[in-house]
C-alpha cells in the first residue's frame, strides 16, 4: 500500500490534473475498487478530457492512482455504488487533500444535494472508503464497518482513526516526473496484484490436486487388496466340484466331507453346514463362487476407473507444474477454467449450508407422500438409521429432515441412497452405529455386492444441495471415509430391525 509520502504526492497530482472537472461515471468493479470517471472543462469524445481515477481500499494493495481504462463492472451495482450514483449524479471536482498525519485522502464533491466528501482511508486490513456530507456525517461506506472500524457508525459524525504512523515513509517512485506518476502507481500495483493472483490461484489448484491424486491412490490400494480376496472366488468353485463327487458320501448333520483333489490327488476336506442338506451345502458353495465372482467384475470396473483418474490428475499435476515457471495469467486461468480443475477448485470453495435449528424430526405420512418418507433402521446401540427410497426422497431427508449433530453417509463414487445416522444431538456416536449405517449406505447402492467399500461420512451441515441441481445430488465440504470390511451378518441384523415397512 502506499506510504504518507506518496499519498501526499499522489493527491497532489491528481488534484492539479482534475481542476475543473465533473464526475461522469461510479464503477465498481469488485469489493474494495472504486473507479470515478472525470471529465475536465473542453474534454473531446475522444476522452482526451477524461480521467479514471482508482480509490482501492484492497487490504493489502491499497492506493489512489489512475487507469487507461475501467473494467466492465457488473451490471447490478453494488449497494455503495449505488448510493454514490443517486446522490452525486454529475457532482463537480472540488479538490483532494490528505488530511493530517493519517493516510486519509479526501476527495470533495459538490452536486445539487450539497457538499459531500469521499474519504480513502488506508489502514491496512482495514482500509475502506467513506462517503461523508457537509456536515462531516458518516453516510456509507465500501466495507462493512465490522471489518475496518467498528467504532463508527452510519448517520454519526465522522472520527479521524489518529492511526500511528512511525514515519511518512519514502517515494519509491522519486524519480518519476509528476506527469506520469499516478500511471506509474498504477503499473506497479497491477503487476503485484496480478503475481498474488497467480500465487493465490497456483496454489489452490496445486492443493486441490494433490489432495484428489492423494484420496484416488488410497482408493486404488483399498481395491488392490479388496480384488486379491474376491479372487478367491475360485476356491469356492473348487471346493463345490470336489463336493459334488462325493455328494453321495454325505449324512445328515455332517459338518465335514473328505474328497479326494482331481488336481493333485490329495484327499481335502470340505467344511459343511451340518444345519444344511449335501444338496443345498453343495448349491452355497457356488452361491458364494458366484457372489464373489461377480465381485471380482465389480471391483475391476471400480479399479480401472480410479486408476484412469489418477492418470489424469497425474497429467494435470506435470501439466500445471511446466505452466508455474511462465507466469503467464492468462495460461493459468485457462488452466483452472478446464471442467476437472474447476470442479475440484469448487469442492474446496464451496461452503457448508446453514441449517434450521428447529428443523422437524421426520414429518406424518399424511402430511408428506409415502415416497419421499425414509425407510428408518435401529442401530446396534439404539440410534435410528434413516435411508432415502428415491431421488426425490433423497433430498427431503438430507435438505428437510436431518439436522444438528446428524450424518450423512453415502457410498463414494456411486449412485446410492442418502443415509442419516440420527446421533441423538451427540457429537461422538458410538462406533457400531457407524458401521452399520456404512452398511446400509453399501447395500443401498449400485455396489451392493462388493465386500469392501469407501463410504463418506459428514456432519449434515456440511451437505448442500446447489441451487437447481438435479434430484439427489448434493455437495460434500468436509467429513471423513470410512474403509468398511462387510459384515453379512451386520446387514442382516441392521436389515431385521426395520422400524416401518
Amino acid at each position: 500500500m502506499l506510504s504518507l509520502t506518496e499519498l501526499r504526492r499522489a493527491a497532489g497530482a491528481l488534484d492539479s490534473r482534475l481542476a475543473g472537472s465533473r464526475l461522469e461515471r461510479v464503477a465498481q468493479v469488485d469489493d474494495v475498487d472504486l473507479i470515478l470517471s472525470l471529465r475536465r472543462p473542453g474534454g473531446s469524445a475522444a476522452e482526451s478530457g477524461k480521467c479514471h481515477v482508482l480509490l482501492s481500499c484492497s487490504p493489502e494493495f491499497a492506493r489512489l492512482s489512475v487507469i487507461k481504462e475501467p473494467p466492465q463492472a457488473p451490471q447490478t451495482p453494488p449497494p455503495f455504488t449505488q448510493y454514490l450514483r443517486a446522490h452525486l449524479g454529475r457532482a463537480g471536482f472540488g479538490g483532494i487533500r490528505v488530511l493530517g498525519e493519517d493516510r486519509l485522502a479526501s476527495v470533495r464533491l459538490h452536486s445539487k444535494e450539497g457538499e459531500f466528501q469521499l474519504l480513502l482511508s488506508i489502514l491496512g486490513p482495514r482500509s475502506n472508503i467513506y462517503l461523508l456530507d457537509a456536515a462531516g456525517i458518516l453516510l456509507f461506506s465500501m466495507r462493512p464497518l465490522e471489518e475496518t472500524r467498528r467504532e463508527l457508525a452510519r448517520g454519526q459524525v465522522w472520527v479521524d482513526p489518529h492511526s500511528a504512523l512511525k514515519s511518512a515513509g519514502i517515494d519509491r517512485w522519486g524519480d518519476c516526473p509528476d506527469g506520469t506518476y499516478l500511471e506509474t502507481i498504477e503499473d506497479a500495483y497491477r503487476q503485484l496484484a496480478q503475481r498474488k493472483k497467480i500465487e493465490n490461484l497456483s496454489r489452490k489448484i496445486s492443493q486441490a490436486l494433490n489432495k484428489e491424486a492423494d484420496a484416488l491412490g488410497r482408493k486404488a490400494a483399498n481395491m488392490q487388496e479388496d480384488l486379491a480376496e474376491a479372487i478367491e472366488a475360485e476356491r469356492y468353485k473348487h471346493r463345490g466340484e470336489l463336493l459334488k463327487s462325493v455328494l453321495h458320501k454325505v449324512n445328515p448333520g455332517d459338518n465335514r466331507v473328505v474328497a479326494a483333489d482331481f488336481e493333485t490327488g490329495e484327499e481335502v476336506e470340505i467344511p459343511l453346514d451340518p444345519q444344511l442338506s449335501a444338496a443345498e451345502n453343495l448349491e452355497r458353495y457356488f452361491s458364494r463362487y458366484h457372489k464373489e465372482l461377480r465381485g471380482v467384475s465389480i471391483i475391476r470396473q471400480q479399479l480401472e476407473a480410479v486408476q484412469t483418474a489418477r492418470a489424469e490428475i497425474d497429467n494435470l499435476q506435470e501439466e500445471l507444474r511446466r505452466l508455474l515457471p511462465s507466469g503467464d495469467v492468462q495460461a493459468i486461468e485457462s488452466f483452472a477454467s478446464r471442467t476437472r480443475v474447476k470442479k475440484l477448485l469448487g469442492r474446496r470453495q464451496a461452503s457448508p449450508r446453514a441449517v434450521p435449528r428447529d428443523a422437524p424430526r421426520i414429518a406424518s405420512k399424511r402430511d408428506v407422500p409415502s415416497r419421499l418418507l425414509p425407510k428408518r433402521y435401529k442401530s446396534a446401540d439404539g440410534l435410528e438409521i434413516w435411508v432415502g427410497r428415491s431421488d426425490e426422497g433423497n433430498d427431503y431427508l438430507t435438505t428437510r429432515l436431518a439436522h444438528g449433530n446428524d450424518l450423512f453417509f453415502h457410498l463414494e463414487g456411486s449412485p446410492g441412497s442418502h443415509v442419516i445416522l440420527r446421533t441423538e444431538s451427540s457429537k461422538d456416536p458410538p462406533p457400531e452405529s457407524l458401521l452399520d449405517a456404512c452398511e446400509l449406505a453399501v447395500h443401498f447402492s449400485k455396489h451392493k455386492e462388493a465386500r469392501r467399500a469407501d463410504v463418506h461420512v459428514a456432519p449434515i451441515k456440511y451437505v448442500r444441495k446447489p441451487p437447481r441441481a438435479k434430484p439427489g445430488l448434493v455437495y460434500v465440504t468436509s467429513g471423513k471415509t470410512i474403509h468398511l470390511r462387510r459384515d453379512p451378518a451386520r446387514l442382516e441384523r441392521v436389515l431385521a430391525s426395520r422400524l416401518d415397512e
